[in-house]
């Protein structure tokens, strides 16, 4: 059990420099990759679908998949120089504030952050550290209990002033961190209630804004030692009791309150011998007043006493009032030795503690004592804090004197689980999807109230790591009623992600005591908005109150170079503006800006004068234009000549300035109120800048406006467009990023700080991803020279990810985005074709779903009326200018009914009429489409029984427009087919051949026969997905799919037997496989020759990297190649498409068998001739030699000679006759 520890100053610098000697983390590596060498050259035009938001090739060591997390835990983040963003440090919860400091010699010590996180960069953290931007070094700085919201760094004073919702050192919710040193006090300790801004204003002087009336070193509760610390439910043990029946039983002085002695109501020790009473708890406490009954049994009791704590074995100091003298006494100093009255007439004695320290069990010794031996009648315990814990039996006693004491009421298949390193034993609950949904668990806690006033509320939650339950945990719903007849607070969500204890306040404001008739309660269940099965934890809840006033609200002003504070706040400007506002005020943001200080929140002018939002010039409280804003304001950004406000206002005080729809810009010159558009549908929580090219490659200051809206709202000619929490204002432009037709990046994610470092890149808080390659989204050109991704030139509208939506799956085939593409080029046609399941927009303006072209000239169109807008397409082929598009269609084309295929005349640009007979059978899908060699024939497989009327399951063939069944006796479902030759088809699945299951088969065209390969049926060991040849032959291959255990599997076929390959991780989901050329060559190994490389897409997990979207594997090992994300995780990719196929080398780098004979060929024949030629010279050259003429070439001169020309008869007539031997 880890128990509360508040430091004092020393400890608490002891602690940290004995932190900051010790290495917390390595430095983060921003080192580019190696990118590999591939030759695309002779594929043509290469592109790749998938279903993804944001894409990029894998370039820094640093680059993950993760996207931007919706588990409530965030990071720092570092921009890379090729524009994607990385995480410098994760957190385990929000990061809300950060600062630079840089101390008053000019050194920067790091980068100080705080927020309500308790890990940063893998280093337990609570609530603040230091980062330091050149190392990526993490230095904790403990001391404080709670939330930090804000911090300012003020070089001046060579200080950091830290404020939020935490109690440290001897302060409450401020205190200051000086140099290097440690925390220090703030003279006045802090406030009584939660602080939500610091900024500096004009003079130099610090102001503080937040939740409070007063300071910390002038409120105390009224009423102290409210709650009783509950002593039944724990160990109780002894030692030298007594061995007196009913006098033997430590436990018969717990839940006692009367001092009757006598059996079974008293304890007692041994005669004349020294003993202790002890009792272990199963939870933290802090307790302010020890209650002892002394016993009278017999003349017997306790004279002096001692009470040790433990885990820490600490004697504690204690106070208490002489019963004789009334005057308040400490205990022997010596040995902090109490004294025990042993008046008759006194009922009970109370002594409080000196020091407040955490414990988990106590012991009281008992050293000396009247009569024959010591004893006691009865012990109570108390504290200040009130609690409510899940456990009930952790909560007051029901036997105590408390009319109201505080519990709560499980409901739910719960357990209780040990505390380990939390404060406390808690409550886990593991739920069904189904369960989340229906809220099957629930805790109400009901807290002991005894005293009306303003009270901050914070629920704990116990950490992760502990129990092992982090990658389980889910969110929490919390809500809760404070006042009577008031209103429950609105549902508030709490990630349970975190990995060590967690403090998150619900709720700051008015609470009623309890009464018969009410009872302040909060409520815990699951977020039902979750679709998976969770674990939910739920340990307690805390109360502390905040009312106590001393004339200060919401604002206060501290000038660090006064002596002894000032408690006359009407000199301060700051505090008289505070002191002016009606009661209860909440100040939420701070700003300075041209010697101006504004000031935001939850306010209200008692005079009228401004509502929400006021300036402080000249030393007066001033009005902005139009009396402020009509709702709370959240949160400043200042940039250039605007303030930038966002909250859930919706127009001016007056309502006077339309599109104030909860962003507004103030201009600090024109003093007058600009809309951002017409702002957005729900609240604003932060805004943050963010540096992003937009124009020319230039880098440009934008806002970032983040929190709980799911649309940018119409404006002009600019539609509303739905975002998740999430939109980019580009000043320049006066319009939103995402309405811009323009070049550049997409950001999502959100962002809930930023600070600047000089001599560094802007350090930002929060969870975002951001989109490599401008303009993409589930399709993407692939180049080599150079090596990059480029965009298509589809605008394929964003899925809206909820924790609702679930992806479809027909066959293993992911069916969100785009799943298949092929490009078209016969010369005078040139179109590109996507397929999947997605929304697009068509160049002129209309919408496109799920099947997109995009013509030569970049024009972007869709299919015309006649299918369901539910179709989805998987697979995609041609034959001469008709395109075949497979996948789960239906619809209604020339009256005729379709399903599962479509035909398409590329060239006319519409529907082929008639279509072919649709397909039949139960779930049809069409996976793959292909058309056979030199032939005409295309053959359609996947899940289907019929085609029209025929019989034709699984595979079927279409030609000269009617369907025939390719052979008999295959079944199933088959998701690819890879031709062997022109005559043989291979299809992979999950497939029967005559009712024996397989994964493999072969037909054979000429024999019209399906047979299974070799040992497919053993040797692979789940439904295949994904085919690609590694030979030009295809008699090698490569296969994959999901194994029984749903463990992806990759393996080789070659010389009738498959070799698995191992080394990639349990989450993968292999989609697609193809192999590529290489410029170089990587090591030999008989898996991939030297020259080539294997793509491997999907969605894969690699070992000591993480997610990856696509893969290269050159037969030793896997690289990451692609990364992508979808929505709020990691994207996947479904395969890559060509215009042209890929041509094989052999193992080693030599050519293929084919091309060898070729060659060997015409190197033979050259060798001849050379050799004839050669044999004709040498021969001329001896004839020569020997002195050899040249013969005439004519033997008559044509002019002379009598002889004509011979009849060819004469020559040839007597052939073939019989001549005698001529004679001898």
């Amino acid at each position: 059990m880890k128990l509360r520890a508040l430091y004092s100053p020393i400890a608490a610098e002891l602690v940290v420099l004995i932190q900051l000697l010790i290495p917390s983390t390595q430095g983060v590596d921003f080192s580019p990759v190696q990118l590999p060498d591939v030759n695309l050259d002779h594929l043509g035009r290469v592109a790749l679908t998938g279903n993804f938001d944001s894409i990029s090739l894998y370039t820094y060591k640093q680059q993950t998949e993760t996207a931007f997390s919706t588990n409530g835990s965030q990071a720092l983040i570092t921009q890379l120089p090729n524009g994607d963003f990385a995480a410098a440090a994760p957190a385990d919860a929000y990061i809300k504030t950060m600062c630079p400091f840089v101390m008053d010699n000019g050194q920067l010590a790091g980068v100080v952050v705080g927020g309500n996180f308790t890990s940063l960069g893998d280093i337990e953290a609570q609530g603040v550290a230091m980062y330091d931007p050149s190392t990526s070094k993490i230095t904790p700085l403990p001391g404080l209990l709670g939330q930090v919201s804000a911090v300012y760094c003020d070089q001046d004073t060579n200080t950091v002033y830290v404020g939020g919702d935490f109690k440290g050192a001897d302060s409450t919710n401020a205190v200051a961190w000086v140099g290097m040193s440690g925390w220090a006090n703030l003279p006045f300790a802090g406030f009584n209630g939660p602080v939500n801004a610091i900024t500096k204003a004009p003079n130099g002087n610090i102001i503080f804004g937040g939740t409070f009336t007063g300071l910390g070193n002038t409120t105390a509760p009224q009423k102290k030692d409210q709650q009783l610390v509950n002593l039944s439910s724990a160990n109780i043990s002894s030692r030298a009791t007594t061995d007196s029946t009913g006098f033997n039983d430590p436990k018969n002085i717990v839940c006692k309150t009367s001092s009757n002695d006598g059996p079974g109501t008293t304890w007692l020790l041994e005669d004349k011998t020294p003993g202790f009473w002890r009792a272990d708890l199963n939870f933290g406490f802090q307790p302010s007043k020890l209650r002892l009954w002394n016993t009278h049994q017999d003349g017997r009791g306790t004279k002096t006493f001692r009470f040790t704590a433990f885990p820490i074995n600490g004697i504690m100091n204690l106070t208490y009032s002489d019963p004789v003298t009334n005057q308040e006494m400490v205990c022997d100093a010596s040995g902090a030795r109490c004294p025990l009255s042993d008046n008759t007439t006194l009922r009970f004695q109370d002594f409080h503690f000196y020091n407040r320290v955490g414990m988990n069990a106590f012991q009281i010794d008992i050293s000396d004592w009247y009569g024959g031996g010591g004893g006691l009648d009865g012990i109570q315990l108390f504290q200040d804090d009130i609690y409510a814990y899940a456990i009930p039996s952790l909560n007051e006693p029901t036997c105590s004197d408390t009319k109201l004491p505080s519990n709560s009421t499980p409901t739910g298949p719960w357990t209780v689980s040990p505390s380990g390193n939390s404060e406390s034993q808690y409550l886990t609950v593991d739920l069904s999807a189904p369960e989340v949904q229906s809220a099957k668990a629930s805790v109400v806690f009901q807290p002991d109230i005894k005293q009306k006033g303003n009270y901050s509320v914070t629920v704990y939650t116990p950490g992760c790591l502990a129990d092992n339950s982090c990658s389980r945990r889910g969110i929490a719903n919390v809500t809760g009623i404070f006042t009577e007849g008031g209103a429950p607070i609105p549902n508030q969500q709490i990630f349970q992600t975190n990995n060590f204890d967690k403090y998150d306040q619900i709720y700051s404001g008015p609470v009623d005591p309890n009464s018969e008739n009410f009872r302040s309660t909060v409520t815990l269940t699951p977020d039902t908005r979750q679709d998976k099965s969770i674990t939910l934890v739920a340990q307690r809840v805390r109360y502390a109150p905040t009312n106590y006033t001393d004339g200060l609200n919401g604002i206060f002003e501290y000038n660090p170079h006064q002596g002894p504070m000032l408690t006359d706040y009407s000199k301060s400007p700051f505090d008289q503006a505070g002191m002016d506002l009606q009661p209860e005020a909440i100040v939420t943001s701070l700003a300075v800006a041209g010697g101006i200080s504004y000031v935001g929140g939850n306010l209200t002018d008692t005079n009228g004068r401004f509502k929400n939002i006021f300036s402080i010039t000249d030393g007066n409280a001033t009005s902005l234009p139009n009396g402020g804003l009509n709702a709370q304001v959240a949160a400043f950004q200042v940039f250039g000549d605007f303030l930038y406000v966002g909250g859930n206002f919706t127009d001016t005080a007056n309502g006077s300035v339309p599109g104030l729809q909860n962003v507004a810009a103030y201009n600090m010159v024109s003093q007058s109120w600009v809309a951002l558009g017409s702002g957005v549908r729900g609240r604003v929580n932060t805004i943050v800048p963010l540096e992003l090219n937009i124009t020319e490659n230039q880098l440009e200051t934008c806002i970032t406006v983040n929190g709980d809206f799911d649309q940018l709202e119409a404006f002009g000619s600019a539609p509303a467009v739905p975002v998740q929490g999430f939109g980019v204002w580009v000043p320049s432009q006066r319009n939103w990023l995402q309405n811009l037709n323009i070049t550049t990046r997409s950001v999502m994610g959100k962002l809930s700080t930023a600070t600047n470092i000089t001599g560094s890149n802007p350090l930002l808080a929060g969870t975002i991803s951001s989109q490599g390659v401008p303009g993409a989204q589930d399709a993407v050109s692939l180049t080599s020279k150079p090596l990059a991704l480029n965009s298509l030139g589809v605008k394929i509208q964003p899925q809206q990810v909820t924790s609702s939506m679930r992806k479809r799956a027909v066959s293993g085939h992911n069916v969100t985005g785009a799943v298949a593409g092929l490009f078209h080029d016969n010369g005078k046609l040139n179109v590109t074709v996507i397929g999947g399941r997605f929304t697009a927009t068509a160049s002129n303006g209309s919408t496109i779903n799920n099947l997109a072209f995009i013509n030569g000239t970049g024009a972007v169109s869709g299919l015309g009326s006649g299918l369901d807008e539910e179709s989805v397409f998987l697979a995609l082929g041609t034959q001469a200018d008709i395109l075949y598009a497979g996948g789960t269609i239906s619809g209604t084309l020339d009256n005729a009914a379709v399903n599962g295929l479509v035909v398409y005349d590329l060239a006319q640009d519409n529907f082929a009429f008639p279509q072919p007979p649709a397909l039949g059978g139960n779930n049809v899908a069409v996976n793959a489409i292909t058309t056979r060699p030199k032939s005409t024939q295309v053959y359609v497989a996947g899940n289907f029984d019929t085609a029209g009327s025929l019989g034709c399951p699984s595979v079927c063939v279409f030609d000269k427009g009617q369907w025939s069944q390719p052979g008999s006796g295959l079944s199933g479902s088959v998701a690819a087919l890879m031709w062997q030759g022109n005559d043989k088809l291979l299809a992979g699945g999950n497939i029967s051949i005559n009712g024996n299951a397989t994964t493999l088969a072969n037909y054979d065209t000429k024999k019209g026969q399906w047979t299974p390969l070799d040992d497919s049926a053993t040797a692979v060991p789940g439904p295949v997905t994904a085919l690609t040849p590694a030979n030009d032959a295809a008699s090698q291959f490569w296969v994959a799919g999901k194994s029984a255990d749903g463990s992806a599997f990759l393996l080789k076929y070659g010389d009738s037997k498959f070799r698995p390959v191992s080394g990639l991780g349990d989450q993968t989901i292999i989609q697609g496989l193809s192999m590529l050329s290489l410029n170089g060559n990587h090591d030999k190994n008989d898996l991939v020759p030297q020259s080539m490389t294997l793509l491997i897409t999907g969605s894969l997990n690699l070992p000591n990297f993480g997610n990856a979207s696509a893969a290269l594997f050159d037969g030793n090992t896997f690289t990451p190649f692609i990364l992508s994300t979808s929505g709020s995780g990691s994207g996947s990719l479904s395969q890559l498409f060509s215009e042209k196929t890929v041509t094989f080398t052999s193992s080693g780098g030599h050519l293929a068998l084919g091309f060898v004979v070729l060659i060997a060929l015409a190197c033979a024949l050259g060798a001849t001739f050379l050799l004839v030629v050669a044999g004709i010279l040498v021969e001329r050259y001896r004839r020569r030699a020997e002195g050899y003429q040249p013969a005439p070439t004519s033997y008559f001169d044509p002019q002379t000679s009598n002889m004509g020309r011979i009849p060819p008869e004469h020559l040839f007539g007597r052939l073939g006759q019989k001549e005698n031997a001529p004679i001898l």
